[in-house]
């Protein structure tokens, strides 16, 4: 599978949790838990409404393990989305989307983001409900060696210090329930401002991680930039969603500079997942209108976005 590692002592046969165990952070890198540094690939499900509720099922984790050699998949699920939509609405319901992925994926021995998929959190208080949903899931799964917390997707009208503050608190329930597995914090601007968390890292907690987002029609040089400086601070990245289209998630692929996304991301041995397992008519939509809830898609139920990911997934 799509993982790969520098140095360390770590099996070298198995599944990707098998192979690098629990993750850690080590300097501005995310390392396994022989510290050895490594890339996971993967795909980012849809958000947990709309079209991408059918795609929340074990068969459709089977098949991107088993199809497209993915080490890593992310549950991105919807905080609030109008029209009673979403976990602050139907929490059981939202979580019982959730646990199907993160169980599909333990079974099958790859990493998992259980993803607090949000804009808003801090402006519109969600902060409360945070804290109640990790320390429910990090009592349940903290133990698991390939599950990965996500505290806030992308702030979006937030400063840093806002962000810092309400993911101080909600990482607090993680840990106060035992588990030290990693947590991800998103970055403003919908998390790009990786550069201004640097200035100020989370020091309270240990082995966090920090949010990166680019879209490649969108996003180019300008914010290499910004990563690169994040780096040479010492903020270790994880790419938890990224598009080879515009930031809209539609418009023209821009394959080039994706490319040179992937290839500044390969030298800086950050991990990154797509965006996203859909059929949805939009552009960075990996599937065709009408592909199975669960797979197996044939290369003819890809978009040509969901082609090239896949390809790149698979590829060392």
């Amino acid at each position: 599978m799509s993982s790969t590692t520098s140095t360390g002592t770590g099996p070298v046969t198995g599944t990707p949790v098998e192979r690098h165990g629990r993750l850690g952070v080590m300097g501005n890198r995310v390392v396994d838990e022989y510290g050895a540094e490594l890339q996971l690939k993967g795909m980012s499900m849809f958000w947990s409404v709309w079209e991408g509720e059918k795609f929340y099922n074990a068969s459709a984790v089977n098949t991107l393990v088993d199809g497209w050699d993915v080490s890593v998949v992310r549950a991105a699920m919807t905080i609030s989305a109008g029209m009673g939509l979403g976990y602050l609405r139907s929490p059981d319901a939202e979580k019982s989307k959730v646990k199907a992925i993160v169980d599909a994926a333990i079974a099958r021995g790859i990493y998992v983001i259980i993803d607090w998929h949000d804009h808003d959190a801090v402006l519109n208080d969600h902060k409360e409900a945070a804290k109640r949903f990790f320390r429910e899931m990090a009592t349940e799964y903290g133990d698991e060696p390939g599950v990965i917390f996500e505290v806030y997707n992308e702030p979006n009208d937030e400063t840093w210090s806002q962000v810092k503050a309400y993911a101080e608190e909600v990482i607090g329930e993680i840990r106060g329930a035992g588990s030290d597995n990693l947590v991800i914090v998103g970055t403003p601007t919908w998390s790009q401002d990786v550069d201004i968390a640097a200035g100020n890292p989370i020091t309270r907690y240990d082995n966090i991680a920090y949010t990166l987002h680019f879209y490649a029609a969108t996003h180019k040089g300008a914010l290499r930039t910004k990563a690169t400086n994040a780096l040479a601070a010492g903020l270790p990245l994880f790419v938890t969603e990224w598009g080879t289209c515009e930031a809209s998630g539609s418009g023209a692929l821009d394959l080039g500079e994706a490319q040179t996304w992937l290839d500044f991301l390969s030298a800086n041995k950050i991990s990154w997942l797509n965006w996203s397992i859909v059929d949805k008519a939009e552009a960075c939509a990996a599937l065709r209108s009408g592909a199975s809830a669960g797979g197996p898609w044939a290369d003819g139920q890809l978009t040509d976005s969901g082609r090239w990911v896949k390809g790149k997934i698979a590829a060392p």
